[in-house]
């Protein structure tokens, strides 16, 4: 079971936008800016660095739900820091405040919700469910 994890804890990534980031990646008609799915991963990364410490043995924190608004642009090279701040802890769901910033810019804001799961349990489900139906 997860140690306690206390309101406020922190989790930070730095990345820089690659063209493999960007909208140009996924359709050359798009502007070479990052992409609102690469900067939601990013914050989802925060989020798991947050957690990471509090996890033992197989745990790990996979994400719940997602709640963000993607205000402003970011292009190539440009370094964008995403910050996760645990703002509520439900009994099952941790729930963060998370930023996506350049520059002082803010890029992106909104919520992550995440849960701490033991990885070789929920392995063990997922594969008795594809048994269960293997064309799914």
């Amino acid at each position: 079971m997860a140690k306690p994890v206390p309101v406020g804890t922190r989790g930070e990534v730095t990345k820089q936008v690659e063209f493999k980031n960007t909208l140009s990646a996924w359709k050359a008609e798009l502007p070479p800016v990052l992409s609102t799915p690469n900067m939601i991963g990013w914050m989802e990364a925060a989020g798991f660095e947050a957690l990471l410490p509090f996890c033992e043995g197989d745990e790990v924190s996979v994400g719940t739900a997602i709640n963000i608004v993607h205000r402003a642009p970011a292009g190539i090279g440009a370094m964008v820091r995403c910050e996760a701040v645990l703002e509520l802890f439900d009994g099952r769901f941790y729930t963060f405040r998370v930023t996506a910033q350049t520059g002082g810019e803010m890029l992106g804001h909104g919520t992550i919700s995440r849960a701490i799961v033991s990885k070789s349990k929920f392995e063990e489900k997922q594969r008795a469910k594809q048994a269960a139906h293997p064309s799914a």
